[in-house]
């Protein structure tokens, strides 16, 4: 009979095996070297540790955008895991035309190194394609930076249901976005890219899930929130162009909170 300190030592060991290949993955250094940049302000070590991502996990993030998880997640996951890039429904309206594809020199990055991202798979969602995936079938949904878009577009609802159905019963959530005052009423359409911590997790509770964690691994008190092209004043946008761009980059990158839920019947 297997004892407990041996046990112990088997799950330390597994623990720091998977430790060590996503900081390897994170250190890859064939990874974009603007998303390099940002590692100091999006941590992604910390970040996907909070999340719990381990090597054998199946993960669905929504829109990648310009790849900086997909860079570390998909090597990471590629032996044991399961990664989907959920990008946007090219029959849907412009935002989503806009998230149809990767951008051609990431796409032929990927194709170029099978190795790393061979086994990474791709789905489609929008609000014309929500069963992006099949019901209960992965274990993880990932979503940076979007909350505000869907609900910018009124599509949050939808989507929310969506992740849902597709998260394998207890499946987690793991979701942040731009952290708006609290003092501030919350503008349902999130115009300036800010989000009330609280307003976001009643809304996603509202969908089914329940909050298991909170983390403030990517906050920045620098971040007042009140910026003339909001959120996207700060780096990496900059939309004021050369305008006060040392004070902004002074600052840097917005206030974020990070949540984690799991799926409940």
């Amino acid at each position: 009979m297997m004892t407990c300190s041996i046990l112990a030592g088997m799950l330390a060991t597994t623990s720091a095996v998977a430790d060590d290949a996503l900081r390897s993955a994170i250190a890859a250094p064939n990874r974009n070297p603007a998303s390099i940049a940002r590692d100091g302000a999006r941590h992604p070590y910390d970040v996907l540790s909070f999340l719990g991502v381990k090597p054998d996990s199946s993960v669905a993030e929504i829109f990648p955008l310009t790849g900086y998880w997909t860079e570390i997640l998909a090597p990471y996951l590629h032996d044991k895991g399961r990664y989907v890039a959920v990008l946007g429904d090219p029959a849907g309206n412009d935002n989503e035309r806009y998230y149809a594809t990767f951008p051609p020199a990431l796409q032929a990055k990927f194709a170029a190194a099978p190795s790393r991202y061979g086994n990474m798979r791709t789905a489609a969602l929008g609000v014309h394609h929500l069963n992006f995936l099949p019901p209960n079938s992965v274990g993880m949904v990932l979503t940076f930076r979007n909350l505000h878009t869907w609900m910018g577009d009124s599509d949050v609802k939808p989507v929310l249901a969506a992740f849902y159905r597709a998260l394998k019963p207890g499946g987690i959530l793991g979701i942040d976005d731009h952290r708006a005052r609290p003092d501030r009423k919350q503008d349902p359409q999130a115009l300036d890219g800010y989000v009330r911590e609280d307003y976001a997790i009643a809304l996603i509770e509202k969908a089914g899930f329940k909050l298991v964690a909170e983390s403030e691994i990517e906050q920045n008190p620098r971040d007042t929130t009140h910026w003339p092209q909001g959120v996207w004043t700060l780096p990496p946008t900059y939309r004021l162009g050369n305008v006060d761009h040392a004070k902004y980059q002074a600052i840097g990158e917005a206030d974020n909170f990070l949540l984690k839920f799991r799926k409940v019947p």
